[in-house]
């Protein structure tokens, strides 16, 4: 049987650059597993499904050695998991080098296995870098003052009274809320921090 399986990171991003190339091998839609998730480690709902199905003798199609993961060791560990101890073959679209179908003997495990430990390396070394690139631009932002997240909400500058006039039952919750401008919670917490320190407010 021949499986496909496609994965994106997310649920706005676009597979179908990835099942056109399961159409252009003629695989069933119905043997095509996909996955809209991180490929950080392999705890997939549908590749976990496709596991299930996968026999001895089956053909996996990927179109690129990224799409099965992203963690340098966990692509090796799957990878003799699928081919050795199921016993299927992998065939990576976009990278012949990557077909198990074609090296059977051991010059052509040698060079599967070289290939898919640079490619696998390749592929954790980049989500790294972007990791990095990430914490980077985080911090430069906030150098420059940049804030993240919700902006923290200011009291009024009545609240102490606002807070009297209800302790005493002037008014109504819903009269602190729409006078603050505020969720219950929020008036709650910012109560507190007023009777700590009601000046910095």
């Amino acid at each position: 049987m021949r499986y496909g399986y496609v994965r994106v990171s997310g649920r706005d991003q676009n597979e179908d650059r990835q099942l056109f190339a399961m159409q252009e091998k003629e695989i069933e839609k119905k043997r095509i597993y996909i996955d809209k998730q991180s490929g950080k480690d392999f705890n997939r709902p549908q590749y976990r499904r496709m596991l299930n199905r996968l026999r001895s003798g089956d053909i996996l199609y990927i179109l690129s050695i990224d799409r099965l993961g992203r963690n340098y060791q966990e692509i090796q560990e799957q990878w003799r998991f699928l081919t050795r101890e199921i016993g299927i073959d992998i065939c990576v679209l976009d990278m012949p080098l990557l077909d198990t179908t074609r090296g059977k003997d051991l010059m052509g495990t040698f060079i599967a296995d070289l290939v898919l430990q640079i490619l696998s390396f390749v592929a954790q070394n980049e989500r790294e870098n972007i990791r990095k690139r990430q914490a980077e631009g985080i911090a430069a932002a906030r150098e420059k003052g940049i804030q993240f997240g919700r902006p923290k909400l200011a009291a009024p500058g009545d609240f102490g009274d606002i807070v009297k006039q209800w302790e005493n039952r002037g008014i109504s919750m819903e009269e602190v809320q729409r006078q603050c401008g505020m969720s219950r919670a929020t008036f709650y917490r910012k109560m507190k921090e007023y009777k700590v320190d009601g000046d910095r407010l």
